[in-house]
């Protein structure tokens, strides 16, 4: 296939010389972006970057990998002494992040946010949220929040985010034998909603919609700790506020 930046990568070609036309050749094929924010929010190995996109087999990930270092997008570099390889942005990708992550922004203004929520996925979720965690604003000493989300479906999903001063967040979806510091139990909808900026914490914990149970002070200070999804617009807003921390309260 000629005239197709990255032939790997697309399955089609609009043949024509748009540049428009030709970007969208290079960025189409499903998963692309998202592996692409995933990998500019941090992930570099396979298994981290599977769980930034958990809709994804590992054989797909494996192909779209290749694909995208056959079209200039990542670069693969062995570990020394193993069979693991870490996957590194390139210069070209790295410029196209600003505009990606504003795709997502726009999105996020102008679709109906009930399509959101109607694509819940706790496991992407929670990934999610564990990079989001300010641990300068813990306390100096290993913490332990419990989550309790109800599905839709009804069934429940049960993770842990284990922080301690000077590591990496820890996501758990297996109990640690550690006591917990503080529960936060909720829908999966209205958490979403809440992280993703279609509402706020404020308003869901006021109604008992997010209930937290626990320590008091790490439940005050919860949207210092917990930043919000980036396309959430009030960062700013936050329950250490005294008209919001008012409404923010443990069990």
């Amino acid at each position: 296939m000629t005239g197709v930046p990255g032939g790997a990568m697309a399955n089609q070609s609009y043949n024509l010389f748009c540049p428009t036309a030709m970007a969208a050749e290079l960025l189409e094929p499903r998963w692309t972006m998202l592996i692409l924010c995933e990998m500019g929010s941090g992930s570099r190995n396979f298994a981290d970057i599977q769980r930034g996109v958990p809709g994804m087999s590992p054989s797909l990930l494996s192909r779209r990998l290749r694909g995208m270092e056959a079209a200039g997008l990542i670069m693969r570099e062995d570990v020394p002494g193993t069979q693991k390889a870490h996957y590194l942005l390139t210069t070209k990708s790295q410029e196209l992040l600003p505009i990606i992550n504003e795709l997502g922004h726009w999105a996020h203004r102008h679709l109906d946010s009930r399509v959101a929520l109607d694509r819940l996925d706790d496991r992407m979720l929670m990934w999610n949220v564990r990079r989001k965690i300010v641990r300068t604003l813990l306390p100096q000493r290993r913490t332990v929040v419990e989550f309790l989300l109800d599905r839709d479906d009804g069934s429940a999903a049960k993770y842990w985010l284990i922080m301690r001063p000077g590591q990496e967040t820890d996501l758990c979806s297996i109990g640690p034998k550690f006591d917990v510091d503080l529960y936060i139990v909720a829908s999966l909808r209205d958490f979403t909603s809440a992280w993703m900026g279609h509402s706020r914490f404020e308003t869901e914990i006021g109604a008992g919609r997010i209930k937290l149970i626990g320590d008091a002070a790490l439940a005050q200070s919860l949207t210092r700790w917990m930043v919000r999804s980036c396309f959430a617009t009030d960062q700013n807003v936050s329950a250490d506020n005294p008209a919001a921390a008012a409404r923010v309260r443990a069990v």
